[in-house]
Order: C-alpha cells, then structure tokens, then sequence
C-alpha cells in the first residue's frame, strides 16, 4: 500500500508542476501579448509622426508656392496698373481734346424727320 499512496502523491506532485508550468506558460504568453501590442503601438505612433512630419512638409512647401503666387500676381498686377497709367497719360490729351471739340462745334441743323407746317 506504501507503494500506491507513493505513486498517488507522485502522481498530485507531477499534476501540481504540471499546472505551476501551464501557469506559467500562460503568464508569459499574456506578457509577450501584452509587450507584442505596446511595440505594435509604438510602431503605430512612429509611423503616425514620418506622416504627420511628411505632411507638415508638403503643407510647407504647398504654402510657400501658394504665397509666391500670390507675390507674383500681385507684381504682375502692379506692372499692368502701371502701364495702363502711363497709356492714360498718353491718350489724356487727345480725349479730353475731342470732347472739347464735341462740346464747342455745335452746328445747328434741322433734323431729317422735321416737318414744318405748311400754311
């Protein structure tokens, strides 16, 4: 009997190491779970900042284009106002010229659709 209540305590000893081991398997299974998700998050985030420092860049150089267009047509308007002044200069005289001459040369006329009243 010595022999058989040793084998059952043999026995409980080698399902109580086989539980401590699955246990412990466990344990380090939800550890690596748990470390796998933080590199994963981190990875997540790092890759979150290349794109956001990548977009910021585009925004920079998109901007920058956007204000010297700006700059450019603002010159280019500047230039435009510019030459339509000095052509308003040229032409003042001649207009103003022509409209005195309008004004000052009336020549008076009977018009072609007047009837005058015979009696």
């Amino acid at each position: 009997m010595a022999t058989q209540s040793q084998g059952i305590k043999q026995l409980m000893q080698a399902e109580k190491e086989a539980a401590t081991v699955v246990a412990n398997a466990r344990k380090k299974k939800a550890q690596r779970l748990k470390e796998a998700k933080e590199e994963a998050a981190r990875e997540v985030e790092d890759y979150k900042k290349m794109r956001e420092s990548q977009f910021q860049e585009q925004q920079k150089k998109f901007a920058g284009s956007k204000d010297d267009f700006s700059q450019r047509m603002q010159g280019e308007t500047q230039k435009k106002l510019a030459q339509i002044a000095v052509e308003v200069e040229k032409g003042k005289g001649a207009v103003i010229n022509r409209l005195l001459e309008l004004i000052m040369d009336i020549k008076p006329e009977v018009h072609q659709n007047y009837r005058q009243n015979e009696q």
